[in-house]
C-alpha cells in the first residue's frame, strides 16, 4: 500500500520524536568517577572498573546518594570506581540497563581487564540486566535487589522483586553472580535466597548468595560500616576472581567475636573504693562484668561495668576504630545510675549512654549524641 506525504511526514516525526527521546534519555545517564579526587588508575594500571549503580525513589534524586563504603575497599585495593548517576525521569529498567552495559562495552574497549557491575536496590537489578545485554561483565555484585516498591507503599506489585528477578538471572550468560538479601528488608518478599541459587547453579554461573546475615537489617544494609567490616574482603575476592574451594568464609565473624585489642583496652581499670551491695545497687549488680557489641557504623563496643556504690555505677566504655584514620579506639571512665530499670550515663558535656537489660539476658543498648543529633543502637552480650 502507498503511503500518502503527510502519512510519511507524520512517520519521520515520530521516528523523530523517538530519537529525540532516546538522546536525551542517554544524556541523563552519565558514567562518574565515584571519587573527585584525581585518583583514577587508568585501565593500563588498575586492577579491573568497577561501576556501582544507586537506587531508585519516587521522591527524590538517587543520584546524589553517596558511594558506599564497600566501594572504598575496591578503590584501596587498586580497581578504579565509577558511578552510573541517573536522572529520576528517564531511570528505567530498559534504559538504565542498555546504558549500563554499553558504558561495560566501553570501559572493555579502553583496556580495563575486569568489569565488575555493582548496584544497590534498584541499581542490582539494572546491573543483573546489563550482565545479560553485555558477555563482557566479569561479575556483579547486587545488594538488596529491588524495582517494585516496598511492602508498605506497594503492596500489589512488590512481589515482583522475586517474581521479575528470576528471568533477569536466567538472562546471565558468563558473568559471576554475588546477591545479598537482608532480614528486615520492606522491599523483600522473602525466600529469594535459595531460589537465586538455585537458577545460578542451574545456569552454570559461578555465585555467592548471602541470604539473611546476622546483625545486618533492612533495605540499606549494605551501606553501613558493619557491611564493609563482614563483607568487604569477600566482595573484593569475588570481583578479582571466581570461588574456589578453600576460601576463607564470606561472612567474616566481625561484630560477634570481640578483636583482641578491643578487649584489653576494655580491662577494668583499677578504682579507689569497694563495691557495695546496698539496697540501691542491687539492681545495678545485674550490669556488672564485661558486655561487648558493634555498631552498625562499622565500630565494636565493650562496657566494663565494675563497680556499683550506693546509687553510683562506674564502667569503662570502650569504642573500637572506626572506618576512617581518623576514628582512632577512644576509651572513657564513666560514671551512671539506674534509673526505672535502666543504666543511664549522662554526664554533664558528654554523650548519653542508657542499658536496659533485655529477657534474653543481653543489653539493649543506646548512644545519643549530647546535640541531640544522632543516635545509635545495638545489642551487647556479657564477654566473662
Amino acid at each position: 500500500m502507498r503511503r500518502t506525504v503527510g502519512q510519511a511526514l507524520l512517520g519521520l516525526v515520530v521516528a523523530l520524536a523517538m530519537l529525540g527521546t532516546a538522546q536525551t534519555a542517554a544524556a541523563q545517564i552519565h558514567l562518574n568517577p565515584a571519587y573527585g579526587d584525581g585518583t583514577l588508575l587508568g585501565p593500563t594500571m588498575a586492577r579491573g572498573a568497577v561501576v556501582w549503580s544507586h537506587g531508585r525513589s519516587v521522591e527524590v534524586e538517587d543520584s546524589n546518594a553517596p558511594t558506599p563504603l564497600y566501594m572504598k575497599t575496591m578503590k584501596d585495593a587498586g580497581w578504579d570506581v565509577f558511578r552510573l548517576d541517573r536522572m529520576r525521569v528517564s531511570d528505567t529498567l530498559p534504559n538504565s540497563s542498555r546504558a549500563l552495559a554499553g558504558y561495560a562495552d566501553q570501559l572493555k574497549d579502553r583496556g580495563y581487564r575486569k568489569v565488575v557491575l555493582t548496584g544497590q536496590s534498584f541499581g542490582a537489578f539494572i546491573s543483573l540486566m546489563a550482565a545479560g545485554q553485555s558477555d563482557r561483565v566479569d561479575a556483579v555484585v547486587g545488594t538488596a535487589p529491588a524495582a517494585f516498591g516496598n511492602f508498605s507503599d506497594s503492596y500489589d506489585s512488590f512481589r515482583d522483586n522475586a517474581a521479575q528477578l528470576w528471568p533477569i538471572l536466567r538472562g546471565i550468560h558468563s558473568a559471576r553472580v554475588m546477591l545479598f538479601f537482608f532480614h528486615g528488608d520492606d522491599f523483600d518478599p522473602g525466600g529469594r535466597g535459595e531460589s537465586a541459587r538455585g537458577i545460578l547453579s542451574s545456569r552454570g554461573l559461578d555465585h555467592i548468595v548471602v541470604d539473611q546475615p546476622a546483625l545486618l537489617t533492612g533495605h540499606g544494609a549494605a551501606t553501613t560500616g558493619m557491611f564493609v567490616r563482614r563483607f568487604g574482603s569477600c566482595i573484593l575476592r569475588f570481583a578479582e576472581a571466581p570461588p574456589r574451594r578453600g576460601d576463607p568464609s564470606c561472612d567474616e565473624s566481625w561484630g560477634r567475636t570481640p578483636s583482641a585489642e578491643l578487649m584489653r583496652a576494655a580491662a577494668p581499670e583499677p578504682r579507689t573504693g569497694s563495691g557495695t551491695s546496698s539496697p540501691a545497687g542491687t539492681g545495678a549488680r545485674s550490669f556488672l562484668g564485661v558486655w561487648y557489641g558493634a555498631y552498625i557504623n562499622g565500630r565494636e563496643i565493650a562496657l566494663a561495668v565494675d563497680r556499683v556504690e550506693g546509687d553510683a555505677v562506674y564502667a569503662d566504655y570502650v569504642l573500637g576504630p572506626g572506618m576512617e584514620a581518623d576514628q582512632p579506639m577512644e576509651r572513657a571512665q564513666r560514671k551512671g545510675r539506674i534509673e526505672n530499670d535502666e543504666l543511664v550515663f549522662d554526664e554533664k558535656g558528654r554523650n548519653v549512654l542508657r542499658y536496659s537489660i533485655r529477657t534474653d539476658g543481653r543489653l539493649s543498648a543506646a548512644w545519643l549524641d549530647r546535640s541531640g543529633k544522632g543516635r545509635l543502637e545495638t545489642t551487647l552480650r556479657r564477654m566473662d
